[in-house]
């Protein structure tokens, strides 16, 4: 692949037409960055989980290091960590490589992480789709991560593109007629797999909490065709609707949604806290149990369903504590934890924008370095090769200066003049 990229890059430059001034790659992709580098070209990563996953992360080498892990992740024995004081406690059995699987692939995400931790060692900036204060501890230990999210697919205008499944926007009609915060949204996002006993047990625990539910069910979120409990859908009729695939974004954001029975994805972590919604936590693999733990121990906006539910537990056991933890979490009971507070307050971080400036132009007032550079490319370049050095005086006043006739000199220079500069067409 690198050489590939590289014959591409040279066939595009060779060419009169634009050329590759700069590369964004995904961090996992280091190779695309050492061959930016190798041909002097700009480049940044970008990161779209969570800045205390790419941490731990950078923190492989010195986790083996302390005798935390062995080379090929493998942690030997299960103890609490905690990478930097302002991070919370994690345990070494749910740090990501451990969470997939099998031991092949756990090595193979060792290695290549290792690999890519040197590949942007010459990186300025990692862009991470987080936000300062959702992970301060996970920035301070890792300065070049620049935070510049949460970026949700309903910022956009438009309809979402990229599912693998087409989004069933009929539920929006249903949501309409539910009342006020009663819905409870479930949700395991593109690869949680159920198997048969589980399936049931989440069915179950939502017909017997009597509340109104939205269920995104995928056609492969279990093995069995016909998992669905006997005579559960007609049960549940006149107030739960199952659909392949819903609009996240905008359910989320609708008044009728309650909670989020979340398999804790960031994605769905973002949109969640982006929204206010308070969060039930059932985690799957990867990095879910650390997303688990900023949710539920960290920004307190919900609460782990159970970090043991096995198909081995007794029948329906699994279903009541289903059941159980949707009462505490819709009427706000464990702990006198004030989630409408705390969500609230969370949702307000979400929603703080980047500022196109500079840290040292106004140091002060920006929590962290964020530096832009505006690259033109347009005619006028071509005749500004023609002029000698440091000649040509250029000349711009936005996008709503106006003038008086009598205010307009002339002059040669390159001076960028809207049609609607002056109210005079031969000015």
């Amino acid at each position: 692949m690198p050489g590939k990229l590289e014959d591409l890059i040279d066939r595009i430059n060779a060419s009169e037409d634009e050329k590759i001034t700069s590369i964004i790659a995904d961090e996992t992709m280091g190779w695309a960055l050492e061959v930016a580098e190798k041909m002097k070209i700009r480049w940044v990563a970008f990161w779209p989980a969570s800045a205390a996953l790419l941490t731990s992360l950078f923190s492989i080498q010195k986790l083996i290091d302390d005798g935390i892990i062995d080379s090929n992740g493998t942690p030997l024995k299960n103890q609490m960590i905690q990478l930097a004081p302002a991070m919370p406690a994690m345990n070494s059995a749910n740090l990501i490589w451990t969470c997939v699987g099998d031991l092949t692939t756990q090595k193979i995400i060792v290695d290549v992480s290792i690999k890519n931790n040197n590949a942007v060692k010459v990186a300025d900036w990692i862009l991470c789709n987080s936000a300062h204060d959702f992970e301060p501890g996970a920035f301070t230990l890792a300065p070049k991560i620049l935070p510049i999210g949460p970026l949700l697919a309903g910022s956009r205008e438009g309809d979402s593109v990229g599912h693998f499944w087409p989004e069933d926007s009929n539920c929006l009609k249903w949501l309409d007629q539910q009342p006020l915060k009663s819905v409870i949204y479930v949700a395991f996002g593109s690869f949680t797999i159920f198997d048969k006993s589980q399936f049931q047990e989440l069915a179950l625990g939502l017909e017997i909490s009597c509340r109104p539910f939205l269920w995104a069910v995928r056609p492969d979120i279990t093995s069995d065709t016909n998992a669905y409990p006997e005579g559960f859908q007609e049960r549940v009729a006149t107030r739960g609707q199952m659909v392949e695939w819903a609009p996240q974004q905008k359910v989320l954001s609708h008044p009728s949604i309650a909670c989020f029975l979340s398999h804790c994805g960031w994605n769905s972590t973002m949109e969640g806290v982006a929204n206010g919604v308070p969060f039930l936590c059932w985690p799957y693999f990867a990095d879910q149990f650390l997303n688990e733990i900023y949710i539920t121990d960290v920004w307190k906006v919900g609460l782990t369903l159970n970090r043991n539910l096995t198909p081995a537990m007794p029948v329906k056991k699994t279903a009541i504590i289903i059941w159980t933890r949707i009462g505490d979490l819709t009427n706000h009971t464990e702990n006198d934890i004030d989630l409408t507070f705390k969500t609230i307050k969370i949702t307000k971080m979400a929603d703080r924008k980047i500022c196109n400036s500079a840290y040292d132009l106004e140091p002060g007032a920006l929590p962290f370095t964020l530096t832009s550079e505006i690259i033109p490319i347009s005619t006028c370049m071509k005749w500004l090769d023609q002029q000698p050095p440091k000649s040509v005086i250029y000349v711009a006043f936005g996008s709503f200066t106006v003038f008086y006739e009598t205010q307009i000199q002339e002059s040669a220079f390159l001076w960028v003049v809207r049609p609607d500069i002056i109210s005079e067409t031969n000015a």
